[in-house]
């Protein structure tokens, strides 16, 4: 099996351990984004969880995008249990080629046609990922782990804020806030990215501003990536809280949990 990166290193993790740990954490329902690279059935695994717990899974999923064979597979993709949308991170140079040589040009209409939200790490590949939501006004786009510069840390992180903000124009541009411990070199709270994350809250707003926690890669404890945004952002308060912690991602990928 290809390495997991960063992520922990185990054989396996189940639905019933992920559970353990939300619960000691708080934590009543996670949105799970099966990893395209280095588990090649953790698509099937993700939609078992949600069938057999569905108060408390839903998916983001995926499929090989370089199978043209699999293109059918858009069409009723929602039918499956728990699905949500799609999700595919695009890590890699060659995967992020398709964006720009006319392979992927097939999915965002039919994503679009489908009702399908679609998950990126676009903060790898900003400008293209603002081109395809202004070609696709009625599909709805999120930017994975915080839209910011996944292989920098601290100050160089952000470098591309002023980009990333400028998206919030768009209505059919949400961020996830997932992984952010991750780019904060200090201990928790992680002061120092704390008024950047405000500055991409203020542009996008609650209902387009979502936690999360990617916690198999986290620096920190389960707990600490939910009392870090309820706890240390003071800006972050009431209704506007409970937006972010899940009721505004539910509301845009079109889970209906009752809260």
């Amino acid at each position: 099996m290809p390495t997991s990166g960063l992520h922990r290193k185990v054989s396996k993790f189940t639905a019933e351990e992920l559970l353990d740990e939300m619960d000691e954490a708080g934590v009543d329902a996670a949105l799970i984004h099966p990893p395209s690279g280095w588990d090649p059935d953790a698509n099937a695994l993700a939609i078992e969880a949600a069938q057999k717990y569905p108060e408390r899974f839903a998916v983001m999923g995926q499929f090989p995008l370089d199978h043209p064979e699999h293109r059918k597979l858009v069409h009723g993709w929602r039918k499956q249990p728990g699905m949500m949308g799609l999700r595919w991170p695009l890590l890699l140079e060659a995967q992020q080629k398709w964006l720009c040589d006319g392979s992927l040009e097939w999915l965002w209409p039919a994503a679009e046609r489908e009702g399908l939200p679609i998950a990126m790490m676009g903060g790898l590949f900003l400008p293209k990922f603002r081109e395809i939501a202004e070609r696709h006004p009625r599909l709805k786009m999120v930017l994975d782990h915080c839209g910011l510069n996944r292989r920098g840390q601290d100050a160089a992180a952000f470098i591309h804020l002023d980009e990333l903000v400028a998206l919030a124009k768009l209505p059919n541009v949400a961020v996830k806030a997932t992984g952010a411990p991750h780019y904060s070199t200090q201990g928790y709270p992680y002061r120092n990215i704390q008024d950047g994350l405000h500055r991409i809250f203020d542009a996008f707003g609650p209902k387009r501003f979502f936690w999360g926690t990617d916690i198999t890669r986290m620096p920190c404890s389960y707990r600490q990536c939910v009392s870090f945004f309820t706890d240390e952002l003071a800006w972050l308060k009431g209704s506007e809280l409970e937006d972010v912690m899940g009721r505004g991602l539910c509301e845009w990928i079109g889970w209906d949990y009752r809260f």
